[in-house]
């Protein structure tokens, strides 16, 4: 026995002394108590590894009522069991849910059925008070009233007791609660399952542990890292270098092997440059001995013109003559 748990068996025992001693009489006090927390002296087994139903991924929780343990699958195949109390027969219940909600030393609050059940009891009851049956933690489950929650009544673990929802021992759920996140699937079924406990170091998550896990859970990597660094299969060889020398080179002398391409490139076409520039070269030459024809032809023609139009001077100037001699006898006589 734990000293939490003992401490925890003190608490409640001056609790229901103090109750005893305020109410009306001893039946009445421990009608409450017995309402609220119900059990016995007995206690249930304690918190354990074991190996799991490899179909359930890991993070879920299972909550077996048959088995009266509640299962944290940690991994394929195994997980963390926890004890817990059921509920009592008239308040039997399962089905597939999620946890909704998270609180650290939750307030209660008694359903409508509680309060017809048994008027007496409180309205409200604040967190951490000592009649609160929530204990230090509680995981709500969808929209329902249930919850998975510690408990400061040790001694109804492992008993079908509960109004409905999942009890734990406080130190239990101060266990899981940091493990489990909001939307957490939640199987409850009444369904047992075949356990058997594992070796403790096998889940042990200390430093001293952890090389160990890592050096089983790493025999693929060096194969990876040899077969990364294996030579690959050589690249059919490039015809130009220059274009070769670019790849190769870093990218800081990337600008220089270019430069190289270039005259090769021009290299690679000499004969072609040449003949179009010497048609070129012809074409103007022609062009300009045409251009040369046609202004010779253009001064002849120009030539011809004056020519023309100075014979047909004279030719004007010589008929005018003429007819000067024919209209004037008498001066041609006396010629």
């Amino acid at each position: 026995m734990t000293p939490i748990r003992l401490l925890s068996s003190n608490v409640m025992a001056r609790v229901a002394a103090l109750l005893v001693l305020a109410a009306p009489t001893t039946a009445s006090a421990q009608g409450l108590i017995d309402f609220l927390w119900g059990g016995s002296s007995d206690w249930g087994g304690g918190r354990q590894n074991v190996s799991f139903s490899p179909r359930y991924t890991p993070g879920q929780i299972i909550v077996s009522f048959g088995d009266r343990r509640l299962y944290h699958i940690t991994g394929r195949g195994r997980a963390t069991s926890y004890p817990i109390a059921v509920p009592r027969e008239q308040s039997r219940w399962q089905g597939t849910t999620r946890v909704t909600m998270k609180r650290e030393n939750p307030s209660w609050r008694p359903t409508g059925e509680m309060l017809r059940e048994n008027p007496r009891l409180p309205r409200w009851v604040p967190g951490g008070h000592p009649m609160n049956p929530l204990g230090v933690r509680a995981l709500y489950l969808g929209s329902s009233t249930y919850r998975i929650h510690g408990t400061d009544a040790p001694w109804t673990i492992g008993k079908a007791v509960s109004k409905g929802c999942i009890r734990m021992y406080n130190e239990d759920v101060l266990d899981l609660y940091p493990r489990i996140r909001v939307g957490t699937r939640v199987t409850v079924t009444w369904q047992r399952f075949n356990t058997s406990t594992m070796a403790s170091t096998y889940y042990n998550d200390t430093p001293s542990f952890q090389p160990t896990y890592q050096k089983r859970a790493r025999p693929a990597k060096p194969k990876r890292r040899v077969l990364r660094n294996l030579p690959r299969t050589p690249r059919k060889p490039v015809t130009s270098p220059a274009v070769a020398s670019e790849k190769v080179k870093p990218a800081a002398t990337k600008t220089a092997a270019v430069e190289p391409s270039k005259h090769a490139k021009k290299d690679t076409k000499p004969a072609a440059k040449t003949s179009t520039s010497k048609i070129a070269e012809d074409a103007m030459k022609a062009a300009a001995s045409a251009k040369k024809a046609a202004e010779d032809a253009r001064k002849a023609a120009d030539r011809a013109i004056k020519a023309a139009a100075e014979a047909k001077k004279k030719a004007a100037a010589a008929k005018a003559t003429g007819d000067t001699q024919e209209t004037n006898p008498a001066k041609s006589a006396a010629l």
